[in-house]
């Protein structure tokens, strides 16, 4: 009884192993109509992955200035520019 059983489960396991060694047939042509079909999918797609990508980029820089205080309609400052003496003496009448 062992040795059929035996001799089952090496006929199954040779016969799995062979099954996934198997060649598939290759997939027939697509025509044209279906390229420009799948071509239309493709860029409808891509399209609707920046739109979404664009409005995320949007919420998570409200949300970034919105947290850090950062006024939405205030101009970025130029960085690392050294005050001159014409802020200075504007600063001064202001005051």
């Amino acid at each position: 009884m062992k040795k059929i059983l035996l001799a089952l489960a090496g006929g199954l396991l040779a016969g799995v192993i062979a099954a996934s060694h198997a060649k598939l047939p290759a997939p027939p042509p697509k025509s044209d109509a279906e390229k420009a079909a799948e071509a239309a999918k493709a860029a409808a797609s891509k399209a609707k992955n920046a739109e979404s990508l664009g409005n995320a980029q949007d919420r998570a820089a409200a949300n970034y200035k919105k947290n850090k205080g950062i006024a939405m309609d205030a101009k970025p400052a130029m960085m690392g520019a050294k005050p001159t003496m014409m802020d200075a003496k504007a600063a001064a009448k202001k005051k």
